[in-house]
C-alpha cells in the first residue's frame, strides 16, 4: 500500500499559508506567504522518514561512477578550500556524509589535523564509509545521543535541501558544537542562472529536494542559532544547463546523474583542457559575484 503524502508547513517560519509556485509531474512546490520560502508540499512519506535514502544507498551512492567521482581529488576542492580557511584543526562531524568522501579527502590532505566523524541515515553508504576506516554514526541525526561529545565544526554539504525539518538538524548541530563552534552548509541556489533559465526543466527541481533556498530564506533559517561568518555562491555546470534545455524537463535517472558527475570530474582532471578550465573559472567567478551560481554556501558560528 502506498503511504499518504505528507503536507508540510513552511520549514523556515512554520506558517501554513502558501501559494503554488511550480508543478512538475508529481512534484508540487509552494511559496510561503509569510517569508517567501519555496518548498515541496505534500511530499512522499519516505522522504520525511529518510527511508528513501536507505533504500537508494546501494543503487546510487555505491554505483561505480558515483564512487569514482566522489573520491577523486578534485571532487571537494571548493568545500575543502572554504573549510580550511575557517577551521584549521579540531573535531569534525559531517552530517549526511554518505560514503564519507569529504572526510576522506580532508584526512588525506591534512592527516593529523582533524578527528573525523560521519553521520547519515543511509545504511549501505555508511557501511562503505566504515569499511574505509571512518567512524560513523547511524540514524536520524536530530535524535542521536552523542553522550556529551562535542565538535569544533559540523558540516552539511548538500543536505538541508533534502530534509523535512532542516531546523531540527541545525538545532541539533548547535547542541553538539563547542562554544563558538562552526557550522558549514551548502544548498542549491533557487536564484541561480540555471534555475532562472530552465524553470521546470531544471533537473534539480525533483522529488528528493524538499526545500529551495534563496540567500534570504537560508539566512532566516539559521539566524536563531548562528551568526554568519561568511557567505558565498559557488559552482556552475553548463553541461547540466545544455542537457536540461534539450531534455525539456524529462526525468534524469540517478544512473545518468552519476555518469554526468563522472564525466565532469574527468573534465576537471584533464590537463589538456587548461584554456577551457580557465574560461570556466572566469564564468563561475562572475556568476558567484552576481549570486547566480548553482549553490549557496554559508559559514556560521554558534551563538
Amino acid at each position: 500500500m502506498t503511504a499518504t503524502p505528507v503536507s508540510r508547513p513552511c520549514p523556515v517560519c512554520g506558517d501554513a499559508e502558501a501559494a503554488d509556485y511550480l508543478l512538475k509531474g508529481g512534484l508540487r512546490l509552494v511559496r510561503c506567504r509569510q517569508c517567501g520560502m519555496v518548498y515541496a508540499s505534500p511530499v512522499p512519506e519516505e522522504f520525511v522518514s529518510g527511508t528513501y535514502y536507505d533504500r537508494l544507498g546501494a543503487d546510487y551512492y555505491l554505483s561505480p561512477a558515483k564512487l569514482e567521482s566522489d573520491f577523486a581529488d578534485v571532487r571537494f576542492e571548493r568545500e575543502l578550500r572554504l573549510f580550511r580557511a575557517h577551521c584549521a584543526r579540531g573535531a569534525v562531524l559531517d552530517v549526511g556524509c554518505s560514503t564519507g568522501a569529504f572526510l576522506y579527502q580532508l584526512n588525506k590532505r591534512f592527516p593529523s589535523s582533524y578527528d573525523l566523524v560521519g553521520a547519515d541515515a543511509s545504511g549501505p553508504a555508511l557501511d562503505y564509509a566504515a569499511a574505509r576506516g571512518l567512524r560513523v554514526i547511524r540514524g536520524a541525526f536530530p535524535v542521536v545521543d552523542f553522550a556529551g561529545e562535542i565538535f569544533d565544526a559540523v558540516t552539511f554539504w548538500a543536505v538541508l535541501e533534502h530534509l523535512n525539518d532542516p531546523r531540527a538538524f541545525l538545532d541539533k548541530a548547535w547542541s553538539v558544537l563547542k562554544p563558538q563552534g562552526l557550522c558549514f552548509a551548502l544548498v542549491p541556489n533557487l536564484q541561480s542562472l540555471a534555475a532562472r533559465l530552465l524553470g521546470g526543466r531544471y533537473r534539480y527541481f525533483y522529488p528528493q529536494h524538499l526545500n529551495y533556498f534563496t540567500r534570504k530564506t537560508l539566512l532566516r533559517l539559521v539566524e536563531a542559532r548562528f551568526t554568519v561568518v561568511a557567505s558565498t555562491c559557488t559552482h556552475f555546470n553548463p553541461v547540466v544547463v545544455w542537457q536540461d534545455w534539450r531534455g525539456r524537463g524529462k526525468d534524469v535517472s540517478e544512473q545518468a546523474r552519476a555518469q554526468l558527475l563522472k564525466r565532469t570530474t574527468a573534465y576537471k582532471q584533464n590537463t589538456w583542457l587548461g584554456p577551457v578550465k580557465a574560461l570556466y573559472r572566469f564564468v563561475e567567478t562572475a556568476l558567484s559575484r552576481l549570486s547566480l551560481a548553482d549553490n549557496l554556501v554559508v559559514v556560521l558560528r554558534k551563538k
